[in-house]
């Protein structure tokens, strides 16, 4: 097995460089990188710029808003935006709820509630009890 980035890797490391010098704030950079808690309004700035540019949801499928980026570009991403300071995209709807969906729920609810949690209409949360 061959682990080493090809040339292509390397062009879309640098596609992500130099998208996270342009869109991503300073001020939620500095948050980050001092350990500065991350308000509700900073995450969905975040996910602002990323569902701006369709990369929000990267290990969505492509039909419904994800990227149909390779497991290497999505390890490309996540390790460039831990080196930049970004935030953490919060999991929940996006990664708890969205691929459940995708997996076992109709093609309208597909359709009604991705687009939401992509453009942040949606806040999905989850919660635990005890019996």
């Amino acid at each position: 097995m061959n682990l080493d980035f090809t040339p292509e890797d390397e062009a879309f490391r640098e596609e992500v460089r130099v998208f996270l010098k342009e869109k991503l704030p300073k001020r939620l950079s500095d948050k980050v990188r001092t350990g500065q808690h991350l308000g509700k309004a900073d995450m969905e700035e975040w996910h602002a710029i990323l569902n701006e540019r369709g990369w929000l949801a990267n290990h969505w499928p492509k039909e419904w808003g994800g990227t149909g980026w390779s497991v290497m570009q999505r390890f490309i991403f996540e390790t460039e935006t831990a080196i930049a300071h970004a935030p953490r995209v919060v999991p929940f709807g996006l990664s708890m709820l969205a691929p459940v969906l995708i997996k076992y729920g109709t093609e309208e609810q597909c359709r009604h509630y991705l687009p939401r949690i992509l453009d942040g209409t949606d806040w999905w949360c989850q919660g635990y009890s005890e019996p």
